[in-house]
């Protein structure tokens, strides 16, 4: 069995925001995507992570070399001529404006092929690998999660996954020991109506049925739910003052991963990922946290059994 995590993030973004919080604006530049927030998450959780990745030799893909090697991951990546993403956000108070954005250009074959390989090798050294999405689901075939998932699985590296759609679908092939979604992509999907519990636990069962291990959904300020073997429970958390709520499920997935590295407990992990989706609600900054402040948040969490 390997060691660590390996995150499969194929298209990071660079990210811009223009912050009002004083008289005076502030500038931050940070390396940006839900594969990164969720590899910043598992590395606060004293977990070992490689990151995988696709990078342009342009100008953003410089600048987003040099944050993501001061994120303190271990850092692997194929380089291509296209640059990579970016996005700009004006940020006053609670109220967050997009300026511009460009989420990069398509896998093309070439890059794809040795992004793969990459991403074999890595994960093959790990104990789980977490495949994450890109800003733009069109910019990564569905057919790349399958491949990748199902040849890591089936030569031992278990398998995590926060996909939607087409590339949910797909990932399904490779029978992730882990999968988290939300009610809203549910919905999307029409797969269960996001108000009605008893639609999302159906739905919670078609996609175990369909391959997924456990199956957490997350339900913005609702409880999340979870499925585990034939077991359902509604995943209560502390009530905690939210300054930002975007990063909570990547945060979430995080948690469950950075146990599961360590041959955790389905259970234990899930208390675990939604304590550090309850904390990152806390703070400016997605995916990130403190594991002194989740060890602690993870006692408040309750695991409340669905007839």
């Amino acid at each position: 069995m390997g060691m660590g995590v390996m995150v499969f993030a194929p298209l990071p973004q660079l990210t811009v925001t223009v912050e009002q919080l004083s008289d005076e604006p502030e500038l931050h530049l940070h390396a940006g995507g839900q594969g990164l927030w969720q590899a910043r998450m598992i590395t606060a959780l004293d977990v070992p992570v490689t990151f995988c990745a696709l990078l342009g030799k342009g100008e953003v893909g410089r600048v987003l070399v040099s944050l993501l090697e001061a994120e303190g991951l271990s850092i692997k990546t194929v380089r291509r001529q296209a640059d990579s993403g970016w996005y700009i956000h004006e940020r006053r108070g609670d109220d967050r404006h997009v300026v511009a954005e460009n989420p990069g250009t398509p896998l093309g074959r070439h890059d794809g092929d040795e992004l793969y390989a990459l991403a074999l090798a890595e994960g093959l050294k790990a104990s789980i690998c977490v495949l994450s999405g890109a800003a733009d689901p069109s910019l990564v075939p569905p057919d790349f999660y399958a491949r990748l998932g199902c040849d890591l699985q089936r030569n031992g590296t278990a398998i995590a996954a926060d996909l939607t759609g087409e590339h949910l679908n797909a990932v399904l092939e490779a029978k992730p020991t882990f999968i988290k979604v939300s009610d809203e992509e549910l919905h999307d999907d029409e797969l269960a109506d996001k108000e009605d519990e008893v639609s999302i636990v159906k739905a919670a069962h078609v996609l175990r049925d369909r391959g997924a291990g456990a199956v957490v959904v997350s339900r913005a300020e609702k409880p999340a739910i979870a499925l585990v073997d034939d077991d359902v429970y509604r995943v209560r958390v502390p009530e905690l003052t939210v300054r930002d709520h975007r990063g909570a499920g990547d945060s979430m997935t995080a948690g469950v991963v950075a146990v599961l590295a360590h041959g955790g407990d389905l259970k234990d992990a899930i208390r675990t990922g939604a304590a550090a989706g309850t904390l990152n609600v806390t703070r400016h900054g997605l995916g990130s946290g403190r594991s002194d402040a989740i060890a602690e948040l993870v006692k408040l969490v309750e695991l409340e059994p669905l007839e």
